[in-house]
């Protein structure tokens, strides 16, 4: 009877209770598939100098503290698995067998809790700009392996969610009280000067969040408004390598001081000299596209930021002819239009304070002139508005007629793509560490794990299959 109760037991497959044993023989290298990304990102990730780097800032005295190459290999789990929860990634990485292989944690290995990361993250990383200098290594990295060819850059900015409470807001004109306080909001003051963050900029915000200041009320997109910073990438377009990375807060002319900071601090650091730029109408103001001919020697292939568009039908700029010689316009007409029209004892400016010049017509010339209804209707004399940057303004307009500029504007999808990825699969459509400071962390670590899973696919393990 016995015999039949264990055979029966063993036909319906009934497990034995495990029972532990004495030793093991256990590697976690065998239990790692060959074909997993961690693998295929671990042969990039070099933090052989880290402890160097962070040296100043632990002390000689008191406890020893946790590796910090275990920390920022955990953070780079985190962020290229998308595993958004410091927490979350604390109890994945004690869990899961790939990312202990990873951080280089055996069985027992000790996984530091939650709070250190915030801990770090706040002090020693952020005091030693050590996040930066990861984000640089992978730069370097995908420069070697020959995946940066720097012929054509394309540059873009996408809003990101600060991590905020809508409602807990004033008025921008009324200015941030003096009673709120906080780590974002001391972060916010340090920047005042800034116009990336702070109050340089033009534009008076709406609305003025009182736990994250330095997010910006935008409704950029079609849903309701919201608080965001902005994640700006300069991108190497033959493999759509993230060459830098800058946080902002999320309004235009921040956007395109950006810019002007990635491709200066680009060409300082790793010596890349674009040929091009590919970019949207928001960095198609005449200042903007003069700084690029004019100072970085770059072709603009953007479209000019332009608003002499008319819809009464009567005669556009672009009708009217420019001779640099006489320094005047054309008219359909025949007529001239130039600066000034007299002749003053004491020379006065042509130039207003946006950097435009105004030529006039004569009243009388419009007068007599037959086509006066379909070129100035209302007014006596026809005025035009002329950039005194209007050269880059013109060199881009030509550009624009290219067959390259139609390359260039299929190009400019893969900085799209990137920031649909860093939503999608990073799962980064809303930050977790408040101020700009926080943010500067987050789209660093971000744009590293991008760059690393790049450099998986493009050069995987030799017999393997891209990851």
């Amino acid at each position: 009877m016995l015999a039949q109760q264990v055979e029966i037991r063993r036909m319906m497959g009934e497990r034995t209770v495990m029972q532990e044993a004495l030793f093991y023989s256990f590697r976690i290298e065998d239990h790692v598939p060959g074909d997993h990304l961690l693998r295929a990102i671990d042969r990039f990730v070099d933090l052989a100098g880290i402890r160097e780097h962070l040296k100043p800032f632990y002390s000689a005295m008191g406890r020893p503290s946790i590796d910090p190459e275990l920390m920022i290999r955990m953070l780079i789990v985190g962020y290229c698995m998308g595993i958004r929860s410091e927490r979350r990634l604390c109890e994945e990485v004690h869990l899961n067998l790939a990312y202990r292989w990873f951080c280089r944690l055996d069985l027992d290995g000790a996984v530091p809790d939650h709070s250190t990361f915030s801990k770090n993250r706040h002090g020693r990383f952020r005091d030693s700009d050590l996040l930066r200098k990861l984000f640089e290594t992978t730069v370097e990295r995908c420069m070697v392996e020959g995946l940066v060819g720097a012929e054509g850059f394309a540059v873009d900015a996408s809003l990101i969610r600060a991590d905020v409470h809508r409602q807990r807001s004033v008025p921008g004109e009324e200015g941030l009280p003096p009673d709120v306080a906080g780590r974002a909001v001391a972060e916010y003051l340090d920047v005042l000067d800034d116009a990336a963050f702070g109050g340089a900029t033009p534009v008076t915000p709406k609305r003025i969040n009182l736990t994250d200041p330095a997010s910006r009320w935008t409704a950029a997109t079609r849903g309701s408004a919201f608080y965001a910073y902005s994640t700006n990438y300069l991108i190497d377009l033959d493999h759509a390598i993230i060459v830098d990375v800058e946080a902002t807060t999320a309004i235009r002319q921040a956007e395109v001081l950006a810019q002007r900071r990635m491709i200066e601090r680009t060409q300082d650091r790793f010596g890349l000299w674009p040929a091009k730029l590919v970019a949207d109408t928001a960095y198609g103001s005449a200042p903007n596209l003069a700084w690029l001919v004019e100072d970085r020697g770059i072709e603009p292939h953007i479209p000019v930021f332009d608003k002499s568009a008319r819809r009464d039908d009567t005669f556009e700029r672009s009708a009217f002819t420019f001779d640099h010689e006489d320094d005047s316009y054309t008219c359909p007409g025949g007529n001239r239009l130039r600066p000034s029209n007299r002749n003053f004892s004491t020379p006065r400016s042509r130039v207003n304070a946006d950097g435009f010049i105004r030529y006039r017509a004569r009243e009388k010339d419009c007068g007599a002139c037959p086509l006066k209804q379909r070129c100035t209707p209302k007014l006596a004399a026809r005025k035009i508005m002329r950039s005194v940057h209007e050269g880059a303004r013109d060199l881009a307009r030509d550009i624009a007629t290219s067959d390259a500029y139609l390359v260039s504007r299929r190009q400019r999808k893969k900085v799209e793509m990137l920031f649909a990825h860093l939503k999608r699969i990073l799962k980064l459509d809303r930050l977790r560490l408040r101020g700009p400071n926080g943010a500067k962390d987050e789209f660093h670590l971000a744009a590293a794990a991008q760059n690393l899973r790049k450099l998986a696919k493009m050069k995987p393990i030799v017999g393997l299959a891209p990851a």
